[in-house]
């Protein structure tokens, strides 16, 4: 048996944490997942206790080394990602100064729509290429600048979940060039930039931001007391990864040098990304992302939707709470094997649905926290299968709303993510963006993504591009064709789609005034009640 020969990627989801072993040449051997939760609360409140976060990292690694003989001292390297954007505030002796604020939490809003309205901010998305959203940390840095400044007084350091992650795994305070770059810096230098800071109006807070450091390049060794918690041996490289956006759509195919090339991720949310030379990139609007990739002036462009799944989720929930209430009680994950024969007994293109279920509104390609999700075209001949239809379909039409955004539509589109794995859907995709997709074999893309950027930093690959050729391309399936009719059809709604969404948008902004006033009230006759 050889020694140090086996990477381990760790994907740190908000509700799962995954801990993957690889073989050098890309191989998945074992894996291991913890759940992890976060809290909810009024006013838009979504935080997640660090501690428990880490000590859910440490369990994960901890099974992963009861499934595989040896796997410590096999251990050539360990590469972490996770969950992106949110805010991880670290005190005095690395210790958090509360729970940290995720990417749902939407308290933020009022203060992202007062900075996005200065005129500074069109130079801000400039140097980002990233739009302001209340998701970001920098959007929740200068809310808690504004409204609790006590928790950045008793902070050291702001850190993204990787890096808190990676702290508690080296004891180094630091992030990479992909959050950096397009939360405070500049994805042309990979660096901060005082002129982003400045727009954010966080100078007074600069220095909480930590060190840039690229896991690609540089790792730092695995703590003793890392060890003694997670069973792996002291001194093993480990390696920051980017975020988990990009890291999973490394792992899925994002970045094969094949021109036209798109790569989404379908799960809880919605990620739309293609690659392209940093010198290539043409910001159109004040919507998305650039994202770093760890290759050499290489770059993602992103659009984001708050929410993809999570709308199926919301439907087969509310469809199990009323067939509970008949006192046959129903769980709705019990309903999602119905749902291609519901696709099957409905029409295409009957009713619209706009995803956006969350309750931080969107983010991709328009920005507006006070998005919510509606049917637009219901008749009394439609029935449960009809909505679910709308509700898929929505999916495809909010990826082709993405893609809409960039410079072109792709000429092919890779697929991750748990929906991947329904035909019916891929095949909705397919329609509605116009292109053949293809699925990777891959199962863990996210943990792998990270992994091949431990990979890279080790030798064990003399860059980027050699890995992709081994860890990503032979894992690609083929290609899956449009159906023209269904294509034909959803190429003639689309429109009536992207019409509806603009001018939904002074509705939503009523509503959301009309929950502000709603709220302001509850918070008068119960003053325990709110926050931040």
């Amino acid at each position: 048996m050889a020694e140090r020969d086996i990477i381990i990627g760790i994907d740190a989801g908000t509700s799962v944490i995954k801990a993957v072993a690889f073989s050098l040449s890309g191989r998945q051997l074992g894996a291991a997942a913890v759940p992890n939760r976060y809290d909810s609360g009024p006013n838009g409140v979504a935080t997640q206790c660090m501690d428990r976060t880490w000590s859910d990292c440490a369990s994960a690694i901890r099974s992963l080394c009861e499934e595989i003989d040896g796997l410590a001292r096999r251990t050539a390297a360990l590469a972490v990602t996770a969950q992106g954007d949110g805010t991880w505030l670290v005190g005095q002796n690395n210790r958090p100064v509360g729970d940290a604020w995720l990417w749902l939490d939407a308290r933020a809003a009022e203060t992202t729509r007062d900075l996005a309205s200065h005129y500074v901010d069109a130079e801000r998305f400039l140097a980002t290429g990233t739009a302001l959203n209340t998701c970001q940390q920098g959007a929740q840095m200068a809310h808690m600048h504004r409204h609790c400044p006590e928790l950045l007084d008793r902070s050291e350091a702001v850190m993204h979940c990787k890096d808190w992650l990676y702290l508690n795994l080296t004891g180094v305070r630091a992030t990479d060039p992909s959050e950096a770059s397009f939360t405070f810096g500049d994805f042309r230098t990979r660096q901060y930039s005082d002129l982003v800071i400045d727009a954010l109006e966080l100078k007074s807070r600069r220095h909480l931001l930590p060190e840039i450091l690229d896991g690609s390049q540089q790792t730092h060794p695995l703590s003793a007391e890392a060890a003694s918690q997670t069973g792996l041996l002291a001194g093993t490289p480990v390696s920051l990864g980017y975020v988990d956006m990009v890291m999973t759509a490394l792992g899925a195919g994002v970045y094969t040098r094949t021109a036209g090339a798109a790569c989404s991720t379908i799960g809880s949310t919605g990620v739309h990304m293609r690659a392209v030379k940093d010198s290539d990139i043409k910001l159109r609007g004040n919507s998305g992302y650039v994202i770093c990739l760890p290759a050499d002036h290489m770059v993602t462009q992103v659009q984001t939707n708050m929410a993809a799944t999570l709308n199926i989720d919301w439907a087969l929930r509310m469809a199990a709470d009323l067939m509970s209430e008949t006192g046959h009680p129903h769980d709705y994950a019990d309903l999602v094997a119905r749902i291609d024969g519901w696709l099957a007994r409905s029409e295409p293109g009957q009713i619209l649905y706009h995803p956006y279920i969350s309750e931080a509104g969107e983010r991709g390609p328009i920005v507006n926290a006070n998005a919510r999700a509606g049917f637009i075209g219901l008749s009394s001949g439609h029935r449960f299968p009809d909505l679910i239809r709308a509700v898929v379909e929505s999916l495809g039409m909010a990826a082709r709303d993405c893609y809409g955004a960039m410079d072109e539509l792709p000429k092919e589109l890779r697929l991750t993510g748990g929906a991947a794995r329904s035909r019916a859907l891929r095949g909705i995709l397919a329609a509605a963006v116009g292109a053949p997709v293809r699925v990777s074999a891959r199962e863990e893309a996210g943990a792998a993504g990270c992994a091949m950027m431990a990979a890279v930093a080790i030798g064990a690959y003399s860059d980027m591009e050699s890995c992709v050729s081994e860890w990503v391309t032979p894992l690609l399936g083929d290609a899956e064709t449009p159906e023209p009719d269904l294509q034909a059809t959803y190429s003639e709604l689309y429109p009536a789609y992207a019409k509806a969404r603009e001018a939904l948008e002074p509705v939503w902004d009523r509503l959301a005034a009309h929950r502000d006033g709603a709220d302001a009230k509850d918070d008068a006759s119960n003053p325990t009640q709110g926050g931040s």
